[in-house]
């Protein structure tokens, strides 16, 4: 078992080493998608640019406060799910205060020391971490099994090695023999129809189409995607500008709880909810935060 210090994760300062400046150390969503694209579309371009140049505004603007509030009730939501319990694969994003992204430090912690209950045997699970390859969104995802396998490229963003300390190169998920359950994914602003707006790179859609033909190839179930959310940042259907190329998600965790959208994230509340109306005796409401949250610690054991 891995024990880690989550405050120590909380700002991401344990790597000891930068990575050279070469084409893996890159900016990760600066630049723009290099892609042929019908000159009808030119509007929506404009627009998403616009749209993103408020969103990093606002936030940067965001009070410190409430962003640290929001970053662990985030990630509090993620850490008591069913649909993240009962996950053995999942890829997620290291965060980057230098992005304004939310924190998944304490998922990262979680499911890198990953204890079981007592009583209880749990299944170790994997997790795989993005490494952009170069200006043309591509994005590989490799296997980490420890904070240390993270170093911090040119724009002081956390990726992991392509090699790990005994020199072999580390399991990119697009070669492995099992499926991935779930992918947590970063944004600039999303809305509960699914629409999220990236950071222009366009390094999660390439990389999710990529993965989901693979997954049809693989006759293997589609991962759930869920999008990590401040409050500050859903805003109203179609107020995202969206392309063929956009990729939507599965669901979204805000401050306030998950948000599904999708039937296989519907799927998963329903079934959340019927274990909780079988531990409380009736169905579960919003108002039941602290049952709710009891009843959690009691599924993570069955789960």
């Amino acid at each position: 078992m891995i024990t880690l210090n989550a405050s120590k994760l909380v700002s991401f300062s344990f790597p000891r080493t930068i990575a050279p400046l070469t084409h893996s150390a890159n900016l990760r969503p600066f630049c723009t998608m290099n892609t042929n694209y019908d000159p009808q579309l030119d509007h929506i371009f404009d627009a998403k640019r616009s749209f993103r140049t408020q969103m990093r505004r606002e936030l940067k603007n965001m009070d410190p406060i409430l962003r640290s509030q929001e970053d662990d009730a985030v990630q509090r939501v993620v850490l008591e799910a069913p649909w993240f319990k009962n996950s053995t694969s999942i890829c997620a994003y290291i965060s980057s205060n230098a992005l304004r992204e939310v924190e998944t430090s304490k998922i990262v912690s979680a499911i890198l020391s990953n204890p079981a209950a007592e009583g209880h045997v749990q299944i170790k699970k994997k997790l795989y971490v993005p490494r952009v390859e170069d200006r043309n969104s591509n994005m590989r995802m490799l296997r980490i099994s420890s904070v240390d396998d993270l170093v911090l490229n040119s724009m002081n963003i956390l990726e992991p090695t392509l090699v790990d300390r005994n020199g072999n190169p580390r399991e990119d998920v697009m070669k492995t023999t099992d499926p991935i359950d779930l992918i947590i994914i970063p944004g600039l602003a999303f809305d509960r129809s699914g629409r999220r707006l990236g950071r222009s790179g366009g390094y999660y859609d390439m990389f999710l189409r990529k993965y989901q033909e693979l997954v049809k190839k693989q006759n293997w179930q589609q991962p759930l995607l869920v999008a990590l959310s401040y409050s500050m940042q859903i805003v109203e259907n179609e107020r995202i500008a969206v392309t063929p190329h956009d990729v939507p998600i599965d669901a979204l965790v805000s401050p306030s709880g998950f948000i599904p959208i999708s039937p296989v994230a519907l799927k998963c509340q329903k079934i959340e909810g019927n274990l909780l109306y079988f531990i409380l005796g009736r169905p579960a409401c919003a108002t039941d935060h602290l049952s709710s949250h009891f009843a959690h610690g009691i599924l993570g054991n069955w789960l």
